[in-house]
């Protein structure tokens, strides 16, 4: 329709100009094939952003420079031959263990195998001499344990009273849910996204009648346990030099009859490998003004224009652009003009330099070092090319790739900032994976029924996301704090983050019940 309008006000009018018609008819055509071929890789295409290579050479960093002459094309005469070895013939018994490997705590059950023999008149002529192993993995369904507890009540002969031993300490006075279960359901919910609704037909399945009412009340009386846990948390991220903040939507909260509002989180990363989801209803700059109060250090995000407005009124704040945001628009553009192509080449042996930094190991000064000698002038030879690319006569402000080079130039400064400071990295990937639990939950459970629900998400999504970043097991780390949290000091709550737990009490967790009753 927009197409349609705009030929025939081009067309028809008196004073319009064929030629700036047929531009602009080109221009808008361009762009509408550049967003359908997006929309297609989306649905049928590669996600990933890596790059397959077609030329070995394509990212060596001193033919970028010119300091070397072009890759020699190889002989025509040279051909490749090898001969293919036969596959060696396997009994498939022997080796159904082949690529199974589980640590300690995982359950084993021997099943003990006997042979005809052992059982037949002759049975004394044979004896046992060795055993073959042969490993299967199993799956029991999800399993439900009805803990009873069987508690004596005694009468005093002389004064005829009488006693009883006490229950057991419940998370929740008076609550018939084991500390186990509590952890279940949030790591079940919120570590793998299975909605509370599923939960209770698993237990409906398993013949145990609850509400779901239940496992909702559940779910945010434990969540609002682990709070001070998370403010803890976050006043630690706030304490870091360098911060990657991010933004991503979800509904949440009834906005009229029939129509949820759209709200925000912000996960903000810290230095320690700390992430909290912070909540706003709205995507403008005040929730980053607010939530980032005091804050003085790097400031590394997206090109989102909230945080240069953020950062412009603020000197001790320095503004850092990841890189990945910048080589998506050329990405985009890859399919409209071939010179994109040149500034991915051009990206990629950035990053080429930081997978050197990796595999050396440095840190510090000598990382800062390395990215000045290699990364430096790529740097300067990009932006540089970006500069030449703009003079071209035939690219329009329109192009995809016109308005990538826009983007990098207007970002120039603050793309370049990674390059003296070792602390800040090239981009805001480990975010970006680290938020991905957001999405992949709303997949799932859709929304957020009130903003109150939005809190809570937030809250225990920041405590599991760190828990992984820090390969803590979530559950184990679950049924450790609910039990630990109410008996802790408030002034060291810090020592419950995932973060500090897992020095101080990852090796002699508090366990459920259900642990003791197996022996663990």
């Amino acid at each position: 329709m927009q197409l349609s309008d705009c030929t025939a006000k081009n067309t028809f009018s008196p004073g319009g100009d064929p030629t700036a018609v047929i531009q602009a008819l080109r221009a808008e055509i361009a762009s509408l094939k550049q967003q359908l071929d997006w929309f297609k890789r989306q649905l049928f295409g590669r996600k990933s952003e890596k790059r397959i290579l077609e030329h070995p050479n394509q990212l060596d960093l001193s033919t970028l420079l010119g300091d070397a002459p072009p890759a020699a094309d190889p002989t025509p005469t040279e051909e490749i031959s090898y001969r293919r070895r036969k596959p060696k013939q396997r009994n498939a018994d022997d080796v159904t263990d082949a690529g199974l490997r589980f640590g300690p705590d995982v359950p084993v059950e021997v099943i003990e195998l006997s042979a005809p023999e052992f059982h037949g008149p002759d049975a004394d002529q044979y004896e046992v001499i060795d055993y073959q192993i042969t490993r299967r993995l199993a799956q029991r369904p999800g399993s439900y344990v009805v803990l009873e507890y069987r508690r004596p009540v005694w009468r005093h002969k002389a004064s005829s009273s009488l006693r009883e031993v006490p229950a057991p300490a419940a998370v929740f006075a008076g609550s018939l849910a084991d500390v186990s279960l509590l952890a279940g359901i949030l790591v079940d919910k919120f570590c793998y996204h299975l909605p509370l609704y599923r939960q209770h037909q698993r237990l409906q399945d398993a013949g145990i009648t609850l509400s779901r009412s239940t496992l909702t009340n559940y779910t945010q009386r434990a969540i609002e346990l682990l709070r001070p846990i998370y403010d803890a948390q976050w006043r630690h991220i706030l304490q870091s030099r360098v911060l990657a903040m991010d933004e991503t939507p979800i509904k949440a909260g009834r906005k009229k009859p029939g129509q949820l509002q759209a709200t925000w989180y912000w996960p903000i990363h810290g230095e320690d490998d700390e992430l909290c989801f912070t909540w706003s209803t709205s995507r403008g700059s005040a929730h980053v003004e607010q939530q980032l109060a005091g804050f003085a250090g790097v400031l590394l995000s997206d090109g989102y224009a909230a945080y240069d407005r953020y950062a412009k009124s603020r000197p001790q704040v320095t503004r850092a652009q990841c890189w990945a945001h910048t080589r998506r628009y050329f990405e985009r553009a890859k399919d409209q003009d071939p010179a994109a192509q040149e500034a991915l080449t051009r990206i990629g042996a950035l990053y080429r330099v930081e997978q050197q930094i990796r595999e050396q190991g440095l840190e510090g000064e000598p990382k800062r070092d390395y990215r000045s000698r290699h990364a430096g002038p790529i740097a300067e030879a990009f932006f540089g090319w970006c500069h030449q690319q703009r003079q071209r006569m035939d690219l329009l402000n329109s192009d995809p790739l016109a308005k990538a080079l826009v983007y990098a130039e207007n970002h120039q400064a603050q793309l370049k900032v990674y390059l003296n400071d070792p602390e800040v990295p090239i981009d805001t990937n480990h975010l970006e994976r680290a938020l991905r639990v957001i999405p992949m939950g709303r997949k799932n459970w859709l929304f957020c029924w009130s903003e109150v629900g939005a809190r809570h998400v937030g809250i225990i999504q920041s405590l599991l996301t760190t828990c992984r970043l820090h390969h803590v097991d979530p559950y184990t780390y679950l049924v450790d704090v609910l039990q630990r949290v109410a008996l802790h000091p408030a002034r060291d709550v810090e020592a419950l983050t995932p973060r500090v737990w897992k020095d101080r009490f990852a090796n002699n967790p508090l366990r459920s019940d259900l642990d003791h009753a197996h022996g663990h």
